[in-house]
């Protein structure tokens, strides 16, 4: 690969090595390390790169990189790519279209267990740790769901748009089943990552208010129409507030 033309709509893996200082001292010496990446191009000069797991999958939080550091720094696995990943990362996404058909159906701890299966694949699997999750607290489980939220508050991968609909969904649950305090935090976090998103905010003064903090549910609402003017339900939403006296 020595020519940039020659990529084009790239998806596979890619090793890179580096060089790594081991021991103390006089015993201290230099080894190489290979680490094994799955990599999608996103743009024409923007590649998303995900580090592969024992299990050869994608997995955790995402980089980008530009094609120049693409050419220098990785060097392609095509055999890796076609004969152990891509035949993984097909089972995988059974394991979690199996789940989701369970979920839907209503049939709680069958969905449970596909999602577990796909999280011993990649423990760190977005869909598979909000679908736990989700099971969790559409049984009353609040404790084993709290845990589960614990995991996913950290992946900053899990606020990426491609999860949004789970997301809300996890959001609104937590909401619903009365973790205030974790739904407080869960939306302050994808504010952290996408402050311009006016439904967040909206969803973090819900949240607020659920928690009787009027002056915090006001402030959230008050940012909310900063990025829209013309959002109702935050309109009518201060309008209450305004008719009860609060905050």
């Amino acid at each position: 690969m020595t020519d940039s033309n020659t990529i084009h709509d790239l998806t596979g893996v890619f090793s890179r090595q580096k060089i790594a200082k081991v021991g103390t001292g006089t015993t201290s010496r230099k080894v190489a390390q290979i680490g094994y990446y799955f990599i999608e191009q996103l743009e024409d000069d923007l590649f998303e790169v995900r580090p592969l797991n024992s299990n050869f999958v994608p997995t955790g939080n995402s980089e980008k990189v530009s094609r120049d550091s693409l050419l220098t720094d990785y060097t392609p696995e095509p055999e890796m790519y076609h004969k152990q990943v891509l035949p993984n990362m097909k089972d995988l996404q059974k394991t979690l279209a199996r789940a989701d058909r369970h979920r839907k159906q209503g049939n709680s701890y069958s969905a449970e267990m596909e999602y577990t299966n796909a999280i011993k694949v990649d423990e760190l699997n977005v869909r598979g740790n909000f679908g736990v999750g989700l099971c969790f607290m559409e049984r009353g489980e609040t404790e084993r769901a709290n845990d589960v939220f614990a995991r996913l508050i950290s992946m900053d991968a899990a606020f990426e748009g491609k999860h949004k609909h789970l997301f809300n969904d996890f959001g609104i649950s937590l909401r619903k089943s009365k973790m205030i305090p974790q739904a407080i935090q869960y939306y302050s976090k994808a504010l952290s990552l996408s402050s311009e998103d006016e439904n967040l905010h909206y969803n973090l003064a819900r949240a607020y208010f659920e928690a009787k903090d009027y002056a915090k549910t006001r402030e959230a609402l008050k940012t909310c129409l900063e990025l829209r003017a013309d959002f109702e339900e935050a309109i009518k939403f201060i309008a209450y507030l305004d008719k009860k006296k609060l905050g």
